[in-house]
């Protein structure tokens, strides 16, 4: 699952016009991030994009899958999918997905961010 540094300088150069992205190691592949925001994963040099259903559609269109990996003794499939391999030699259209993927990323983070609401404190007074 390496990621070879070619291949994150290209995307990194790539998507530029989404702002400040980097590419962090991680379990032997890479989180590509935009202003500290894991929206791309990298797997033996795959680029998969995060995705939710409102942004499914297009990867499965294209016959495209999630990333999967053995954990705990089972398959886990993850919200992030592998990308058309065309895509890298578009990068307009790159910027496109990646923006989209961002968006899911951020919506998620945000989501997570919620404080959750307090439990209702009891009327009665400690004595």
């Amino acid at each position: 699952m390496a990621v070879s540094p070619g291949f994150a300088e290209m995307l990194i150069d790539a998507l530029a016009p989404l702002g400040p992205v980097t590419v962090r190691r991680m379990f032997g592949g890479g989180g590509v991030y935009c202003d500290g925001v894991m929206f791309g994963l990298i797997a033996d040099d795959a680029l998969h994009f995060k995705a939710d259903e409102s942004s499914r559609q297009p990867f499965e269109d294209e016959a495209c899958s999630p990333f999967v990996f053995e954990g705990k003794g089972r398959t886990i499939s993850t919200s992030y999918w592998r990308i058309p391999e065309r895509l890298l030699d578009n990068a307009d259209e790159l910027v496109d997905w990646a923006r989209v993927a961002l968006g899911v990323a951020r919506r998620a983070a945000a989501k997570k961010g919620k404080p959750r609401a307090k439990a209702k404190a009891s009327s009665k007074r400690p004595r």
